[in-house]
């Protein structure tokens, strides 16, 4: 997966006088599954509409393979989609709809019904080739979009949240089929998604966007763990962002406490330190880094939230078991390793 199969280089998007994308670089290695993340607005959906070809770049280019395809309408880009929306012809059977796109690029009806044959096996519903789309259920028209565009055997595979109209419980097993059918088929993937734990479980490359620009982008675990700034540590997962100052000498200053951390920074540098709700090990009020007050704990089921005052902060904390009741307005301990803690200037 080492090969650049798309290049996005240098890509800026206006729309008037809003700048809606600012110096997009990316390099996707083939077969390598990319996810596009981060809040509405964020210029994710305008960056995949530009691959695609339905919006044009104001700067920049696009190069397949090396050769530039930015001019390349979409139908000549040989790109397969699959849309929020799925965009499936009620009209047509199940069969009909995934045979389409070949249709149009007149293949043969042999090689139109084997191909149809083949992707229906591989999303497990051989069954269901002559029913109407209306009468498939919310999964099944998931997976018939899917096979629609795989039919064509696409360059590059592109899904527009295809996934964010199921329930949780399907959308869930959805996932895990869609990551097992792009490393079968072994297709350029690049998805849109705002869910973070779907991004997490599918992407090879994890790319974190804000206002238009890449925030991060690499490996999710490294993204996840070594976040480059706070809005990545704040939007991937749930961690806790803190005022702290360099005291130097490997010494900082937070939660009115003084903490043996090395930070790279000057003397007396404000400094904003992110530290996952997860990393935090609550101890007996004798124990910990820190000691802090309980506010309000919650039961989400497979963890405990609870919100702890310390020092003028509130910290957020994510327990895997429970540790005993501990009431509202009791003193609780609070540790952490150094090693937990991500420190960007202020």
């Amino acid at each position: 997966m080492s090969d650049t199969h798309l290049h996005i280089n240098g890509v800026n998007k206006f729309f008037g006088q809003t700048q809606a994308l600012t110096d997009i670089d990316l390099k996707v290695a083939r077969g390598e599954f990319v996810c596009l993340l981060g809040p509405s607005g964020c210029g994710k959906t305008t960056l995949l509409r530009i691959i695609a070809g339905f919006e044009g770049a104001s700067s920049g280019s696009l190069q397949l393979d090396g050769t530039d395809i930015s001019a390349l309408s979409p139908d000549k880009r040989g790109f397969g989609m699959v849309f929020q929306s799925l965009a499936l012809f009620p009209h047509m059977s199940v069969a009909d709809n995934i045979a389409y796109g070949l249709k149009l690029r007149k293949a043969s009806r042999a090689e139109r019904r084997s191909r149809v044959e083949e992707l229906l096996n591989v999303i497990q519903l051989p069954h269901i080739a002559d029913r109407p789309v209306s009468a498939l259920s919310g999964g099944q028209r998931q997976r018939v979009a899917i096979a629609r565009a795989l039919a064509v055997r696409p360059k590059l595979f592109l899904l527009d949240e295809p996934l964010s109209a199921l329930d949780a419980k399907l959308r869930d097993a959805m996932q895990v089929e869609l990551r097992q059918l792009q490393r079968q088929f072994g297709v350029t993937t690049i998805l849109v998604t705002h869910d973070q734990t779907e991004a997490m479980m599918l992407a090879d490359n994890l790319v974190v966007m804000k206002d238009g620009v890449i925030r991060q982008s690499g490996n999710p675990s490294k993204v996840y763990r070594r976040p480059a700034d706070p809005f990545v540590a704040d939007f991937l997962g749930s961690a806790n962002i803190l005022d702290g100052q360099v005291l130097g000498d490997g010494v900082l200053r937070l939660m009115g406490h003084d903490l043996a951390v090395p930070a790279p920074f000057l003397r007396g540098s404000k400094v904003r330190v992110a530290l996952r709700s997860e990393d935090i090990t609550l101890r007996p009020e004798t124990g910990g880094v820190l000691t802090g007050t309980v506010e309000f704990v919650r039961d989400l089921g497979s963890q405990t939230e609870w919100i702890i005052a310390s020092g003028g902060d509130t910290l957020r904390v994510r327990t895997g078991r429970e540790i005993g009741a501990v009431p509202i307005g009791q003193k609780i301990g609070l540790d952490f390793s150094a090693d937990a803690l991500s420190v960007f200037p202020a």
